[in-house]
C-alpha cells in the first residue's frame, strides 16, 4: 500500500497501463421526454396552490416553470451521469476479474459494494470533462433512484428533499459502508475512453 499525503493507492504490480472499458454517457435527453418538459412544468405552476390565488402574473409563472425545468434537468443529467458510472464500474469488475494482477484488487463481496467507491475517486483523478456534475451527487441520485421521477413529482417540496443534501448522503452512505475508506486505484496505471457527444481518452 503506497501513501501519498492523505490518500492511500493500491500497488499493482509491474509498470504496465492498464485498459479498461469506456465510459459510455447516457444521454439524459434519453431518460425523459424534455421535448415537452418547459409545458409540463408550466401546467404544474399553474395547478400550485399559490399560483390559483392569483398571486403571480404571467411573466413570474413563465420564470418560475422555466426555473422548475432547468432543476428537472440538471437532475435528469446527473442521474444519467450515475447511470453510466455505475454500468461502468460493472464493466471493469469484468475487466479486473480477467487479469491476474488487478483481480486481488476487488473484494468479493455482492454488488453494489462501498470499495468500489475508488472507481468513481478514479474519474475524479483522470479528471474527466463532466461538465456541472458532480459525480458523487450523480452517484448518490444514482443509488437512490432506479428511475429518474418524472417531472410531475418536482413539487416545492420534493426540490427542497433533493436540495437537502439527499444525493450527497447516499453517497456517503455507500462509500462508508465497508467500514473504512478503500485505498485509491493509481490514475497513472489507467487508461479509457469516454464517449458521449465526443470520444476523449484519459
Amino acid at each position: 500500500m503506497e501513501i501519498i499525503g492523505d490518500r492511500k493507492y493500491v500497488e499493482i504490480p509491474g509498470q504496465r497501463v492498464h485498459e479498461l472499458p469506456p465510459l459510455l454517457l447516457r444521454d439524459a435527453r434519453g431518460v425523459g421526454d424534455l421535448h415537452n418538459v418547459v409545458g409540463r412544468a408550466e401546467l404544474m405552476v399553474e395547478n400550485d396552490a399559490l399560483i390559483a390565488d392569483g398571486r403571480l402574473d404571467d411573466h413570474d409563472r413563465i420564470g418560475l416553470a422555466i426555473n422548475l425545468a432547468e432543476q428537472y434537468s440538471l437532475f435528469l443529467s446527473h442521474w444519467a451521469w450515475g447511470e453510466s458510472i455505475l454500468e461502468w464500474i460493472r464493466q471493469c469488475e469484468t475487466t479486473f476479474e480477467s487479469k491476474p494482477s488487478l483481480k486481488p484488487l476487488l473484494s468479493p463481496d455482492v454488488w453494489p459494494h462501498a470499495g468500489r467507491k475508488s472507481f468513481v475517486t478514479l474519474l475524479e483523478d483522470k479528471s474527466v470533462p463532466r461538465g456541472d456534475v458532480d459525480l458523487e451527487n450523480a452517484m448518490g441520485y444514482r443509488l437512490t433512484f432506479r428511475q429518474p421521477p418524472p417531472i410531475q413529482f418536482f413539487s416545492d417540496k420534493f426540490l427542497f428533499f433533493l436540495r437537502s443534501s439527499l444525493a450527497a448522503n447516499a453517497y456517503q452512505t455507500w462509500a462508508d459502508a465497508s467500514g473504512d475508506d478503500p485505498a485509491s486505484l493509481p490514475p497513472e496505471r489507467f487508461r479509457f475512453f469516454v464517449t458521449g457527444t465526443e470520444i476523449k481518452e484519459v
